[in-house]
């Protein structure tokens, strides 16, 4: 699938819920179902500068595409960056680096999150944004 319609199927997911405390539901299932980030994964330096929470996130080159793990030490903000994951994992440096995240907006994300968590989200995507351009450099 492409970033666009994995962003199309979340769409689809949370306009499936009548109300906020059902979408918050859903991202904390998305956190509870993300892979694990290997323990040596979880140093500072794989902190995500900008979020209150702590979240670590790796990125990994396989194949051409680079593959997310992340975690963190609060439910709502795992979910977030289990969404984020979700989204970006799995495609080229050059998809990530170019994706536009529409869904964010679409679902109502940015006026349903406090501004300390809606910063943390941009901090996310930028440093997820940022590891596929980096990664990128290096395979060209």
């Amino acid at each position: 699938m492409t970033i666009n319609e994995i962003q199309d199927e979340l769409i689809a997911d949370f306009a499936f819920f009548d109300d906020w405390m059902a979408k918050y539901e859903y991202i904390i299932q998305l956190g509870k179902e993300l892979p694990l980030i290997d323990a040596q994964y979880k140093k500072d330096e794989y902190l995500i500068k900008g979020c209150q929470s702590k979240v670590w996130l790796h990125a990994d080159y396989r194949d051409g595409r680079v593959i997310f793990t992340a975690d963190s030490d609060a439910i709502i903000t795992k979910g977030l960056v289990g969404l984020m994951v979700r989204v970006l994992s799995n495609h080229s440096p050059q998809e990530i680096a170019n994706s536009e995240l529409y869904f964010v907006d679409q679902i109502g994300l940015k006026e349903h999150l406090s501004p300390t968590r809606a910063n943390g989200l941009l901090s996310m995507i930028k440093q997820m944004k940022l590891y596929a351009i980096t990664l990128q450099a290096k395979t060209t």
